[in-house]
């Protein structure tokens, strides 16, 4: 039997999700498929997915070519349409070991139905589903799933459905067993991770389940909280912020812009100050805490002033590490309908960011130097601070230990031990 090529675009809830689907093609016993498991937050995302599935039918003739992912929820006849791909299969659809079971090559190569997506936003529940990580070090759960927000630029609720939580006891036992098996750090990774709870029983919030967790689970070295919306952001979770040393002092924000008028017209729901009266409240509470952001350039109708905004809101914030967007129109979103900026200015307005950024980056690297961290050993020669700042090593260290080491230098884009 082949073993199943699959590929993973976009975020990292999608990597976490191609792992749980090697398990359930394992267990289904499909042969010599290629899995390609898409992302659909801008039009250039679908593009590649397309550029990504050509290239695997080639480099794999007469395998079966199985489409999955946010781009094949909300555009599947878009795939269905391409003749290297064999089957389009729906976000619900993909973590149900019976559609495997269904998948198994031959049975399905001559099947008159294509496309295996079922409506995402009559969905109630996610599964926590049981995998063993990434590597020997650093594992991930998905706690949440989908959201109930509408963002006018955003094509994701259409492809992961309506927000659903996994239950607490599923978490706490689930990272039981990760622990158990040797992983140092958690991160708990969702869509709209800070609306975790809301569908469930009174109604909990992500700071119960984080002290939950840290209570519960005592021998979990590492807890890492992945991008949060901070205007949702509960008394519980700053609590935990403020007094658990085992909650790691790093947060990424969805912050998306830093002009008051930009943010309404995205339908976000915090505005400027919001964000800064946070990233202030949160490192009061813990001196230190650095902070990554997502923030798109060139959003329609944003002028030269909005934008200094948003350029601006790095320095206000004290924003360490960012990920910049060009704005890429999504068809069947609000935002695709908006005067739209030409294509040249968001280009050098994703540029000044980004150069903003490695500043930034640059100036807190320098500031590491001479300083002792915890370091996460993920290979031989690199590994991660408490902070999430890249560490390269001299020389090899054992994989997945927790060491105390001197920064020595850094090199402009990660320290040096």
């Amino acid at each position: 039997m082949t073993a199943p090529v699959f590929a993973t675009l976009g975020c990292r809830l999608n990597a976490y999700e191609t792992e749980a689907m090697k398990e359930l093609a394992e267990q289904a016993g499909l042969d010599g498929a290629v899995v390609v498991n898409t992302c659909a937050v801008t039009a250039e995302a679908v593009r590649k997915a397309k550029q990504e599935i050509r290239r695997l039918a080639r480099e794999n003739p007469g395998a079966a070519v199985i489409v999955t992912g946010c781009a094949a929820q909300t555009e599947p006849e878009t795939f269905a349409a391409m003749p290297e791909v064999t089957r389009v299969v729906g976000n619900h659809e993909k973590m149900q070991p019976e559609t495997w079971q269904s998948l198994r090559a031959p049975d399905f190569i001559g099947a008159t139905e294509k496309v295996m997506v079922d409506d995402i936003m009559s969905v109630k529940e996610t599964a926590g589903h049981l995998i063993d990580g990434f590597g020997r070090h650093r594992a991930y759960v998905q706690v949440q799933n989908g959201c109930d927000h509408r963002c006018t630029f955003c094509i994701i609720p259409y492809g992961r459905g309506n927000s659903r939580s996994v239950p607490a006891g599923v978490v706490v036992e689930q990272i039981r067993r990760l622990v158990d098996k040797g992983f140092q750090e958690v991160v708990l990774t969702g869509v709209d991770l800070t609306s975790w709870g809301q569908d469930l029983p009174g109604e909990p919030r992500l700071g119960d389940l984080t002290m939950r967790i840290l209570r519960l689970v005592p021998d979990l070295p590492r807890l890492r909280i992945s991008s949060i919306d901070s205007i949702e952001a509960d008394e519980n979770l700053m609590q935990a912020i403020a007094t658990e040393p085992r909650l790691m002092p790093h947060l990424h924000l969805s912050l998306q812009a830093g002009d008051d008028m930009i943010l309404k017209r995205m339908k976000r729901r915090h505005l400027r100050d919001d964000a800064i009266r946070f990233c202030e409240e949160a490192r009061r509470l813990r001196p230190g805490i650095v902070f990554g952001a997502d923030i798109i350039a060139g959003f329609p109708t944003e002028t030269e002033a909005m934008f200094e905004n948003s350029l601006k809101l790095v320095d206000d914030c004290g924003l360490t590490f960012l990920h910049v967007f060009p704005y890429s129109a999504r068809q069947g979103t609000p935002a695709a309908r908006m005067p739209r900026v030409p294509g040249p200015a968001i280009k050098e307005r994703a540029a000044r960011l980004r150069a903003k950024g490695q500043e930034v980056l640059s100036r807190h690297l320098r500031a590491e130097v001479g300083q002792e961290r915890s370091v996460l050993v993920e290979g031989g020669m690199s590994g991660r601070t408490e902070y999430f700042t890249e560490v390269h090593f001299a020389e090899e260290k054992p994989e997945g230990t927790i060491l105390r080491l001197r920064i020595a230098g850094e090199d402009g884009a990660r320290l040096l031990a």
